[in-house]
């Protein structure tokens, strides 16, 4: 997903794998909250940003979170996590399950509300607009 995603996203937008991500759910001065996503969406200046200021990427530069979900972390992806983020306000969550069929649940920020789920999505996933146009082979992945 993380290639596919590097190829694809727009000049302005970078995938990046494995790293910290500040929740932003605790105060400014308390220690952060932080979460290791499989793969963040993040604007290309974040890394220079940080290289400069130092910390972690923030929930707020996030565009979309991808978990990829093993037998072990189900619940954690589909329910702790899922709430984090949403509380956290990152937009985008798409949440990759690994067992055949490969499938991607994307899921958005509906205010209030949390996340909506769209239709767990097998085969070739295709966004056109939001939150960027990108095509992934879900079974080049099983």
């Amino acid at each position: 997903i993380w290639l596919a995603l590097r190829r694809q996203l727009p000049d302005g937008l970078l995938a990046v794998q494995d790293v910290g991500v500040d929740l932003e759910l605790a105060a400014a001065d308390a220690p952060g909250f932080v979460r290791r996503p499989d793969i963040v969406v993040v604007h290309r200046d974040v890394p220079r940003r940080i290289q400069r200021e130092g910390g972690v990427i923030r929930a707020s530069d996030v565009l979309v979170v991808v978990e990829l979900v093993s037998p072990s972390s189900r619940r954690t992806d589909h329910v702790i996590k899922r709430g984090e983020y949403a509380d956290a306000g990152i937009a985008h969550y798409w949440i990759v399950d690994l067992a055949e069929p490969v499938s991607l649940l994307a899921c958005h920020l509906a205010g209030e509300f949390g996340y909506v789920d769209g239709a767990a999505a097998t085969g070739t996933v295709t966004t056109t607009t939001t939150p960027f146009a990108v095509e992934i082979d879900l079974s080049a992945l099983g």
